[in-house]
Formats: C-alpha cells, sequence, structure tokens
C-alpha cells in the first residue's frame, strides 16, 4: 500500500478541506457550536492560527498558519475530528462503525496544499470565504454565518459586499 506523504513544512500556512463520510449529511452546520467549541480547545492546547475558515454543511475548509517548528496540522485535524464524533455520539447522533468498531463520520483523509506565497494565501483565503456562494447558500459570501469573512470585514481587510452572486475574483483551489 502507498503511504501517503503530508507536507512537512514547520510553521507553514496550509489550507485545509475537511469532509464527513455522508456529504448528504448536515450535522457540521446543526452543531457548528460545538465544532467551535472544539477548534477552539484544540487551538488552545496546540495554537495556531485560523487565516479564514468557513463551516457548511457538508465540510470546512480553513487556512491556519502553524508556529515556527511545528507541522503537526494533521494531529490538529485529527483531534478535532474525534472530539467531534465524541460529542456526537455522546449526543446520541447516530454514527456507522466500521469493521474494528471505529465510527465512520468523517473521511479517512483530508485535503491539505502547502500555502506557497502572499498570492495563494490570498487566493485560498477568498477561496474559503467564497465557498458558501459557490455552492449556493448565500449570493453574498457575508451572508453566510459560520465564516470568518465577518473578521475581515470588521478589521476593514474586506468590503461587506465582496463576492456578490458575479462571482468576480481569483479563488484558489
Amino acid at each position: 500500500m502507498v503511504q501517503y506523504r503530508r507536507s512537512r513544512v514547520t510553521g507553514g500556512t496550509f489550507f485545509l478541506t475537511v469532509n464527513p463520510r455522508d456529504r448528504k449529511s448536515a450535522c457540521l452546520i446543526e452543531h457548528v457550536d460545538t465544532l467551535r467549541d472544539i477548534v477552539r480547545s484544540v487551538h488552545k492546547e496546540l495554537p495556531f492560527t485560523i487565516d479564514a475558515m468557513v463551516v457548511l454543511p457538508d465540510h470546512w475548509h480553513s487556512v491556519w498558519t502553524l508556529p515556527p517548528g511545528d507541522a503537526s496540522y494533521a494531529r490538529r485535524v485529527r483531534l478535532i475530528k474525534a472530539r467531534f464524533t465524541k460529542y456526537l455520539v455522546r449526543d446520541g447522533v447516530n454514527s456507522a462503525k466500521d469493521e474494528r468498531g471505529e465510527y465512520q463520520l468523517w473521511q479517512k483523509r483530508f485535503w491539505e496544499h502547502t500555502i506557497r506565497d502572499d498570492h495563494d494565501l490570498e487566493s485560498h483565503v477568498n477561496y474559503v470565504h467564497f465557498n458558501p456562494v459557490k455552492h449556493g447558500h448565500v449570493s453574498r459570501a457575508i451572508d453566510w454565518p459560520h465564516s470568518t469573512i465577518h473578521r475581515y470585514v470588521a478589521h476593514g481587510l474586506l468590503p461587506a459586499h465582496w463576492a456578490g452572486v458575479s462571482g468576480e475574483g481569483e479563488f484558489g483551489e
């Protein structure tokens, strides 16, 4: 079997996409406050910067920058997935198990991309913020409640009308 190789850039910035196994599920936004709390708890244990993040019904995207000397974004994702699963099971949400008895809430792997430069960072942050529009959940990015775009607008980094239905702009992945 081929060993999957992840990028090991210490102190790097990474674009991540994490999907539940059931892409028709809305469990992420149904339990978005819990997901936020879990991300905060992992952030407290293993610090990192959340440059951008959006939670959609069936996946989440984020751009994280790790501290110098740290390349453990996979560990952070693993902790978030495990703790969210544990919460849902404890809350009575039905989740199938595999032959080894492991819950099957999440896809086994996740997508990661190492950010190469400022242009790549901007493209991926824009992609994260535009994603709810792309998937037809809202007509303007600012209308999606589960996104760091609100922080960008509050800090004057993006105008509130950024990324409406026209979809103009250059976006990552």
